[in-house]
């Protein structure tokens, strides 16, 4: 699935490279928010991308880092309507990946522009692959 993602967000998938997915706790993630962004607090997903950096990339190269936050996936797959844990975490991944390919959402343009393009991903994905067996949520007690 994650190479369908990332052909569907326009990122370079003729090479090599290696797309890194961490899932983690929102611990973890207050963590890696407030060490490398700046901000406080967890959120869902944060992205490195290393494809624009000074160093070229080779072959077996990581070219992006996410870090997607699976206690965030679990609150609002529950919250919003027509949504889910698994849709969530793969939401985050389109997301990051979008972010990866040149997107942002900084702004109220931009942001729209990136929601359209979640939108038509995350069609695509839902039709091709079952998110729930990609992504299955268990309690833990």
């Amino acid at each position: 699935m994650i190479l369908r993602v990332a052909q569907l967000t326009r990122l370079p998938v003729e090479r090599d490279l290696i797309i890194n997915i961490a899932f983690v706790n929102d611990r973890a993630m207050a963590g890696i928010n407030e060490d490398f962004v700046g901000h406080e607090g967890t959120t869902d997903v944060i992205t490195f991308c290393y494809l624009e950096g000074d160093e070229p990339l080779f072959d077996g190269d990581i070219a992006v880092d996410l870090f997607i936050c699976v206690d965030f996936a679990e609150r609002e797959g529950e919250k919003r309507k027509n949504s889910s844990y698994a849709r969530e975490l793969t939401l985050y991944i389109v997301h990051g990946l979008l972010h990866s390919a040149g997107e942002d959402d900084l702004d109220a343009v931009s942001r729209k522009r990136m929601r359209r393009r979640e939108r038509e991903v995350m069609k695509v994905l839902e039709k091709e692959f079952e998110l729930e067996t990609i992504f299955m949520y268990t309690l833990q007690g």
